[in-house]
């Protein structure tokens, strides 16, 4: 046990490190052991935790791949085979690019063409409300992008250091980053018996709390949320805009998973369309929001694109961030050309146009379907419980762990969410991620689970999961498990199985 849990110990060799990379090396160790012929009760690996959706085995978009295939190599522009839109968006993509080859560099903030081709999408997203190709910058990923921005804001030591409002539950990478960037994390709490809600009252908490600490300076919102998978209405974002412009905060939008939302009567609403249709702020209220490949329905988070709009941010500064970027020389092109195919699908009529737009409604089905039953399912298990969710790739369950976890979890140092994970992917080779978040309370744990994966690859996570859960509920004694049980209702189905296990 103690040699395994090297792996996820994040105080190991005096090297602080997060809890999803020490049991991001345990499932790499394990998959080598399994490659090496050690014997496991469990063929492989899942990983349901990376956010990788072709890792798992969800296909790519036919017509992003195609026009990729095409830029590659240049002589398929001559082929009979693949649809003639293919061949025409791959000859314009070649034309922009020097050389008119895809190995050439580009302008650091992007080719001009597709950020032509992204303020257009977002013009047409936001019912018309103005995008212009000078205010976005592409990046490698939207998280990079995220990081200049921050390090442009950092300052200060001490009391004048600069601080970010940061939702709990956040991105993983996120504290991190902050902390890389040298600006100081100040957590607010999302309303969790709320669906993860943005609660204007708590945001108003945390500010009070970080001045004389800090000097917060910006505040970060997902939307959909990551991890939560909430998605806020019209009221809520425009709850956020008054108080930033009255705090004058800067808005740091992640909208990455815009184009999966799939709960009943729930929309997506860009923070740009609301702050433009609220006229006392939309000359004022500066805004930077991201995008990216890594998206639900795109998922090529190996081709290391996104892209952020600056909204009412001086020009100057909007240099300056394009001489930042120019440190990274240019964004891989290849990852530019599909983005400029996410914002720019084929068309009705185009040839490409039915499969394309079946093989996104089959990935959009798959992730709400796959929700839907995972939340059921986690909802049933005894000791687990997971708020609804309207949008996004994620569940994140609270976890109420058996108090021997917890005691154990405490010798060992490391949370109790952290070591239920270990023990599940030791176990029953399931890769979940660890809840536990800077800023969280203790004895209170969640789990992260990515859903945008096959329907039988779900269905397989979902048992190993349930297997274990209720085994290791098993060998509890009787009137410790009956407590968990009736912590989550009397009525709860699964009672009467752990009852018979």
């Amino acid at each position: 046990m103690m040699s395994s849990l090297q792996h996820v110990n994040p105080r190991v060799r005096g090297i602080r490190v997060s809890p999803h990379c020490g049991l991001q090396s345990l499932a790499a160790h394990i998959t080598q052991e399994i490659t090496q012929g050690v014997q496991k009760p469990f063929i492989e690996v899942i990983d349901v935790c990376s956010g990788d959706p072709h890792k798992e085995g969800i296909k790519p978009m036919s017509f992003v791949r195609q026009v990729l295939a095409v830029c590659l190599y240049p002589q398929l522009l001559k082929s009979k085979t693949l649809p003639l839109d293919v061949i025409l968006r791959a000859q314009k993509l070649l034309e922009v690019c020097d050389g008119g080859s895809v190995g050439s560099y580009t302008a650091s903030s992007g080719l001009s063409h597709v950020k032509q081709s992204i303020a257009e999408f977002i013009t047409r997203r936001d019912a018309g409300v103005p995008s212009y190709a000078k205010d976005i910058f592409i990046s490698a990923g939207s998280q990079r992008a995220l990081r200049v921005v921050v390090k442009l804001i950092a300052s200060g030591e001490g009391e004048s250091q600069t601080g970010v409002l940061t939702p709990m539950p956040c991105p993983h990478t996120l504290p991190t980053l902050l902390d890389e960037a040298g600006v100081k994390l100040v957590p607010y709490q999302l309303m969790e018996d709320q669906g993860w809600a943005v609660d204007l009252g708590e945001l108003h908490r945390a500010l009070k709390t970080a001045r004389g600490c800090c000097k917060p300076r910006a505040i970060y919102i997902s939307n959909p949320g990551n991890p939560s998978g909430h998605v806020q209405d019209r009221k809520s974002i425009e709850e956020v805009i008054h108080f930033a412009a009255a705090e004058r905060l800067l808005l740091l939008v992640d909208e990455v998973y815009q184009d999966s939302v799939y709960g009943q009567g729930t929309e997506f609403i860009s923070y740009k369309k609301v702050l433009f249709e609220m006229e006392e702020y939309s000359e004022t209220v500066q805004l930077a929001s991201f995008h990216s490949l890594s998206n639900a329905c795109m998922g090529e988070c190996g081709l290391r694109a996104g892209y952020m709009e600056l909204v009412n941010v001086d020009p100057e500064v909007a240099h300056f961030v394009d001489n930042v970027l120019c440190g990274d020389i240019s964004t891989p092109v290849t990852g530019q050309l599909a983005l400029d195919v996410m914002v720019n699908p084929p068309k009705p009529g185009d040839p490409s146009y039915d499969t394309y737009t079946q093989e996104i409604l089959l990935t959009r089905v798959t992730l709400s379907q796959n929700a839907q039953r995972a939340q059921e399912f986690l909802n049933d298990l005894p000791g687990m419980s997971c708020q609804p969710v309207m949008g996004g790739i994620y569940l994140y369950p609270r976890l109420h762990p058996p108090s021997e976890i917890i005691e154990q979890a405490e010798i060992l140092e490391v949370e109790a969410d952290v070591l239920y994970c270990q023990r599940l992917l030791e176990e029953e080779g399931v890769f979940v991620g660890a809840g536990c978040q800077y800023g969280e309370t203790t004895g209170n744990y969640h789990l992260r689970l990515c859903v945008l994966v096959p329907p039988d690859t779900l269905q397989e996570v979902l048992a190993r999961l349930g297997s274990f859960h209720l085994r290791l509920l098993d060998a509890l004694p009787h009137p410790e498990r009956g407590v968990k049980d009736r912590d989550m209702g009397e009525n709860n189905p699964l009672t009467q199985h752990v009852a018979l296990c």
